[in-house]
């Protein structure tokens, strides 16, 4: 219930910019630009890890952006949810372009599951709270979309902090399952993975691969599975602008 605490909280206790501090505003006009006002692109790691599908980020993951993501994440700021997930709209219509463009189908976000215990540390599951954001901006946009939770752990993993890119891949392998009946959902529309963040694109790599081998037969596989992140590493933008 530590959230329902936050959401009163945030009615009566004075309010800062979760980017950059500036009093009385969740989020100023200079960082909420920061956020979202470029157009999302292609992104990625460095190395690029084997299974990674197309990933479209809305902002490097730098200054005011890292202080609003770690603000909603790790700080309980949960009017934060709604700016992300506008960035985060603009990265799937990125990833879906990038991808092969539409095909006319609803736009499936399937979040990338955080550990239990962080979302119980936490008091919430950050990524889920913005991926529903990011729904609700896609409608009212005019694209068919909502949010499809269908990926789950299937067994602990290790804290991912200090790792290498080599060991979040091996701490990461067969993590992640799709839910029992999760394939026939699937088959009704367009994938798009989302998370808050790509770092090395383990766990990305992992969710795609646990989308498709839950994918169910008589469709095939999944044909096209994209992911968008509302943030990466500068140097993500770089290497696909270079």
């Amino acid at each position: 219930m530590r959230w329902w605490w936050r959401e009163m909280a945030g009615l009566v206790l004075p309010v800062a910019c979760g980017g950059c501090g500036r009093p009385r505003t969740p989020l100023c006009g200079a960082c909420a630009r920061g956020l979202g006002g470029a157009e999302a692109r292609r992104v990625r790691p460095v190395p690029e890890p084997a299974g990674l599908p197309v990933v479209c980020a809305a902002a490097p993951y730098a200054d005011a952006v890292r202080a609003v993501l770690l603000g909603h994440k790790e700080r309980g700021a949960l009017g934060l949810a709604r700016p992300l997930g506008v960035a985060l709209a603009g990265a799937v219509r990125a990833s879906v372009a990038a991808s092969g463009g539409s095909d006319g189908l609803p736009l499936l976000l399937v979040p990338v599951p955080s550990a239990r215990r962080a979302v119980r540390a936490r008091g919430h599951d950050a990524g889920r709270r913005i991926a529903l954001a990011a729904a609700a901006e896609l409608r009212r946009r005019g694209t068919a979309a909502r949010v499809l939770p269908v990926l789950r752990q299937r067994r602990a993993v290790a804290d991912q902090a200090g790792l290498g890119a080599r060991e979040r891949l091996a701490n990461l392998a067969d993590a992640l399952e799709a839910a029992p009946g999760g394939g026939r959902l699937l088959g009704g529309g367009r994938p798009v993975l989302v998370d808050d963040l790509m770092t090395t694109g383990a766990s990305l790599v992992e969710a795609a691969r646990a989308l498709r081998a839950g994918s169910e037969p008589r469709i095939g596989g999944l044909v096209q599975v994209s992911a968008a992140v509302v943030a990466a590493p500068p140097v993500s933008f770089e290497i696909i602008r270079n």
